[in-house]
């Protein structure tokens, strides 16, 4: 079938690429049998709609005739939204690595028509420059070494399969002693930037969970060194380039080392992860700062990105062909838009200059000389004010194209937020908008007690992934601690189940990322390293060990620590990539649990909730139990009641709970102690 295909898809990065004259196919068994038919290599596109270089290229040679025609002349073309695809996008992305390439989008590999990759590059322009081959170059060499040197390309895909068994096959188990989490964060601060936070180097990304990491250690240890880099992170990702100051919300990453200049995508899960740390530092230290951040990004959400009660995927960084044209100012576009409002103190405050510090345009920020924050209340209330009437303008420009497809796990990573920040701050409608959005996508992307992991315009993408099921159990269990639904609770339980059933592997330990009834892979991927999100097999050691906690069921404990062990000999080797692994172990080996028995509609159950929630304790599980109600017989709260009739609080630790607490200054003033992690993974 000579034809574009495109046309029938739902993802708005494929829908870019409907109209071009490439004949390009979704990926699926027709495409492979269609190359195999043939006898002609695969040319695989992975990309996604927030992606800058991605619509280079495409405008560049997907939209050539000339380069299309070759395209199709000598290959069977396939394009991949990446988001839709994380499982193909990782597998390819490896492959790039094991083959000498960066990797990185969009990614451009040659297949043979079983899968196989054998030569990857990623963007290439369509006259040579930048030091970068033409495109229609490598077709032409790309397809010549698939005629004449089938032996290499033999060779090339097994060289590619050693890398993916050393990274996913291997066993990666070893010893785990509770002292390397302070050892670990020692080397893990050693890497971070003194002077502006995160790793040290450009470009500049969040990197949430390391940085949880060093805060952990900060509330474990004392050690200030730890709160420091915390604080200089946060801080510098809250006033510098990489927020946006009128719109809310914060860009993917910055390009230089002082976070000036962000590469302005905004991604759905990168807000939801820093709304959650911004959050649980904000707990520990009530800085303004963190709170007007968590306020305006949540604001930013519910205004821009809800696709009916759920969550839209990104913004793209372009807009009218220009990266960042949206987001940025000319010191007469601020003049004119803030005439009559002392548009000199916004200037000032937001180092905008005439000359601009990006292509002749300013990107507002709040850092170096005037980074003072907060200003005096009347000042504070003016450049809130100049904001707002910068926001209104800039609503008249032409918006970056948002991606409107519902992702399962990004989605169970903001429900998260707002269940945390809502409960914290105090903010019953972000509550109330998180479970809006886990109902949607119970609705829309549920098949039973299956996921999937897309959803657009009312049509399901493909199945659910690991990482679609541990965020959305965890989503589960913050609405759980957050309202005392023990219905979030079951449901968590059931989509762990899934995971058991489908994902484990038996071999190794771990969860696979995709299932055993999933369309079959040249390889099934097993990591516990974090991407760009916090890894299924990182993030359900939390998960896992919460279960046990609530039910003290012993096959949630046997499980996390199968988890644990399968990769605990990584801890040592690559601690910069498992954050969420780390995270997750330390909530595990401390066993804090807050059992409140009182009333859900008693307002001093509430004190009691909200003493608790006045305190970073992100090893915490709080358990709400109604007067009526009653824990398993095996838990260390079993049998504890209400004291005198007043709501009550047990802190429980192992299989030891404290004296009864009903007064939440009190309680409060017992959790400021740091409950440290000393005993080994979960013990019968």
């Amino acid at each position: 079938m000579s034809r574009n295909l495109l046309d029938q898809e739902t993802s708005p990065y494929l829908l870019l690429h409907k109209d071009n004259p490439v004949h390009w196919r979704p990926w699926g068994a027709d495409a492979l049998a269609e190359a195999e038919a043939e006898s002609k290599p695969i040319l695989l596109s992975i990309g996604y709609t927030a992606c800058h270089w991605c619509h280079v290229m495409n405008h560049e040679s997907f939209a050539d005739p000339e380069t299309a025609a070759l395209m199709n002349e000598l290959f069977v073309n396939i394009k991949v939204d990446r988001e839709e695809r994380p499982d193909l996008d990782q597998i390819y992305q490896t492959a790039a690595n094991a083959l000498g390439q960066n990797g990185g989008w969009p990614l451009t590999a040659f297949l043979t028509p079983a899968g196989e990759p054998f030569a990857i590059g990623s963007y290439y322009p369509k006259d040579e420059r930048l030091g970068r081959p033409a495109f229609k170059r490598v077709l032409e060499d790309v397809a010549r070494i698939w005629r004449e040197q089938p032996e290499p390309i033999a060779n090339t895909g097994a060289r590619v399969h050693e890398v993916y068994n050393a990274l996913w096959g291997r066993n990666l188990s070893g010893p785990f002693d509770p002292v390397m989490l302070d050892t670990t964060a020692v080397h893990v601060g050693q890497r971070f930037d003194l002077f502006y936070g995160s790793m040290t180097g450009a470009p500049k990304f969040p990197l949430t969970g390391l940085t949880e990491f060093l805060w952990r250690a900060y509330l474990r240890s004392g050690t200030v060194q730890f709160d420091q880099l915390v604080q200089t992170t946060l801080v510098n990702e809250c006033m510098g380039g990489i927020y946006d100051h009128v719109g809310g919300g914060f860009a993917r990453y910055a390009t230089d080392e002082r976070w000036l200049v962000p590469h302005f995508e905004k991604m759905l899960y990168d807000n939801a992860l820093l709304i959650d740390l911004l959050t649980l530092v904000w707990q520990g230290n009530r800085k303004p700062l963190y709170r007007a951040r968590i306020e305006e990004t949540v604001g930013w959400v519910l205004r821009e990105m809800t696709v009916e009660h759920a969550f839209a995927s990104s913004l793209d960084a372009d807009s009218e062909g220009e990266e960042g044209k949206y987001y940025t100012w000319t010191e007469a576009e601020i003049d004119a838009t803030l005439a009559g409002t002392f548009a000199q103190r916004f200037k000032q405050t937001y180092n905008v200059s005439r000359e601009g510090a990006f292509e002749g345009r300013n990107i507002l920020h709040r850092l170096g000389p005037n980074s003072t924050y907060p200003l005096a209340e009347a000042d504070e209330a003016l450049l809130k004010k100049q904001r707002e009437l910068l926001l209104a303008a800039r609503a008249k420009r032409v918006a970056p194209a948002r991606d409107d497809k519902v992702l399962a796990d990004w989605n169970g990573m903001m429900i998260t937020a707002l269940a945390n920040a809502g409960a914290a701050l105090r903010r019953a409608d972000w509550t109330a908008a998180a479970i809006r959005a886990f109902n949607f996508v119970l609705t829309a992307l549920g098949d039973g007690e299956r996921l999937h992991h897309s959803w657009r315009q009312g049509k399901r993408g493909h199945i659910g992934f690991a990482d679609d099921y541990a965020h959305m159990a965890r989503a589960a269990l913050a609405l759980w601690e957050s309202t005392g639904d023990v219905s979030y609770l079951h449901r968590a339980q059931r989509w762990v189940h899934v995971l058991n059933e489908h994902f484990w592997d038996v071999q190794n330990g771990g969860y696979f990322q995709t299932s055993d009834d999933s369309d079959p892979l040249i390889v099934r991927s097993r990591t516990i390293f974090d991407q760009a999100l916090p890894c299924a097999n990182g993030a359900m050691v939390a998960v896992l060990g919460k279960l046990y906690f609530a039910t003290t069921d012993d096959g949630y404990r046997d499980r996390s620590n199968a988890l644990i062990q399968a990769f605990a000999g990584e801890i040592g080797r690559a601690y910069i990539s498992i954050g969420s692994y780390l995270n997750g172990l330390e909530l595990v080996i401390t066993g804090l649990q807050i059992v409140i028995v009182g009333g859900v509609t008693n307002p001093k159950t509430h004190e009691l909730i909200g003493a608790v929630m006045g305190r970073s304790l992100p090893n915490k599980t709080m358990i709400l139990v109604e007067p009526d109600r009653t824990l398993p017989e095996n838990h260390p709260a079993f049998g504890k009641t209400m004291e005198n009739g007043q709501p009550t609080a047990y802190i429980c630790q192992r299989h030891n709970c404290s004296i009864p607490i009903t007064n939440p200054v009190t309680l409060s003033q017992v959790l400021q102690f740091p409950q440290r992690a000393t005993q080994t993974p979960l013990a019968g």
